[in-house]
């Protein structure tokens, strides 16, 4: 479930950056063609950098080292029984409220597109210099995929074909499966503010890109008088290309601006460091020394004592010494099963961690004597809490161990144990 809360944070988090970025470098400039390629690129990498993942490994000078614990034992998971946490509450409330704003916001998308596809099946249509024209009185003039849609069609109405034209733009330029990629971001990030805007923006930039077609044969007054004229003040559906759709003065504005300049498109280049740090940020896991594999290599390096005159190859075991590396570990009485059951029996999730919705996996090392007892204890890495005080309480409590063995003799080894709390 936090996986989820993750992904819509660092993907909400990724589009307010980039929007923020786009009004404040590039909404004025007249590429449209890359305004439109910023803009979807920005909602893809919403989408797709959260789910990203590369190691970065980072080494510390401080702390115990990992590659020194050969004898690991396997991870305990320990999950409450009773109830649930007030935070788990939260969650699953948090996930009832999101599944439905999306599967809302999913099915509008979907009824919108049949609905559209079953009006275009019962209309009538034209075929008009290669395009299809489908005439029905509950369109607006707009575009879908390759499709123009009209209320009402008169060959050789000079209007109509300046309308007809505009459509064209959008549908050689595929402006409907924008539309429709922003229609799926918007059900994902159905509650971010920004995603209206997201939204507003692409359709403005469509907007941009069939004026300046129809500028480029057309006058530039004659065309904006058509643009008064035919003001259309009720809302269709997203996924349409409609004619009239946004404010009449910044579309007039925009035709009258001075095309900007080739040196602005560097600017389109400040964008890539600000990619990279998102990248860094959202999809670099860095990893230290103290996150452990569980599948580690560790070098068989044996330790000697200088010899004894009379026998220099007589290896002397040190009473005091911890080993790392042995020929028998250490083993608890009954098995690993009897261990899990010692455990299981006496780690109690603490009442602060469960009130606070607090997970995670505490390691702990401790080392086991030759008489079979647990001695220094250490927290090798905690999540607070209580947890760690309570990991570190029951392996304190821990009956003997059958001790490990090093050349036949009983010596003293180090152990490490990840137990992992883990809510319901």
């Amino acid at each position: 479930m936090t996986t989820i809360f993750n992904y819509l944070l660092e993907g909400s988090i990724i589009l307010l950056l980039l929007y923020a970025f786009y009004i404040a470098f590039l909404s004025k400039l007249t590429f449209f063609g890359w305004n439109r390629a910023y803009l979807l690129g920005s909602l893809g990498s919403a989408l797709v950098l959260p789910l990203l993942s590369f190691e970065l490994n980072q080494s510390s000078v401080s702390g115990l080292n990992p590659e020194a614990f050969t004898f690991y034992l396997p991870e305990f998971a320990l999950t409450p029984e009773e109830g649930i946490s007030a935070k788990s509450l939260l969650i699953y409330t948090a996930i009832l409220l999101y599944g439905t704003g999306f599967l809302w916001t999913a099915a509008r998308l979907a009824t919108g597109i049949i609905k559209t596809f079953s009006l275009i099946r019962s209309s009538e249509k034209f075929s008009h210099n290669g395009l299809t024209i489908v005439v029905n009185p509950k369109f607006p003039p707009s575009s879908f995929f390759s499709y123009i849609l009209l209320p009402a069609y008169q060959a050789g109405n000079k209007a109509q074909e300046l309308i007809i034209l505009h459509e064209s733009e959008h549908a050689s330029k595929l402006h409907t499966l924008d539309l429709i990629f922003v229609q799926v971001s918007k059900a994902i990030f159905w509650f971010h503010p920004l995603i209206k805007a997201f939204e507003s923006s692409i359709h403005e930039v469509h907007e941009f890109q069939a004026d300046t077609k129809v500028t480029n044969v057309h006058p530039k007054k004659e065309y904006a008088q058509l643009l008064f004229n035919l003001t259309v003040t009720k809302k269709e559906q997203q996924f349409v290309n409609n004619f009239n759709q946004f404010q009449l003065k910044k579309r007039i504005l925009m035709m009258n601006a001075n095309k900007s300049g080739l040196v602005h498109k560097g600017r389109f280049l400040l964008a890539l460091p600000l990619l990279g740090l998102m990248v860094f940020v959202f999809a670099c896991d860095k990893t230290s020394e103290n996150s452990f594999s569980e599948n580690m290599d560790i070098p068989m390096t044996m330790e000697f004592a200088p010899p004894k005159n009379d026998d220099p190859i007589v290896e002397i075991l040190s009473a005091d010494e911890v080993f790392d590396v042995v020929e028998e570990s250490p083993e608890f009485p009954g098995g690993m099963e009897a261990w899990n059951d010692f455990l299981r029996k006496n780690l109690k999730y603490p009442k602060q961690a469960r009130s606070m919705g607090i997970e995670g996996t505490v390691y702990a090392v401790f080392e086991i004597r030759t008489d079979g007892s647990v001695h220094n204890i250490e927290l090798l890495r905690g999540i607070g809490a209580g947890c760690d005080e309570e990991a570190m309480r029951v392996i304190a409590a821990s009956p003997k161990w059958i001790p490990g063995k090093q050349k036949g003799r009983l010596v003293n080894v180090r152990m490490r144990l990840p137990i992992r709390f883990k809510l319901g």
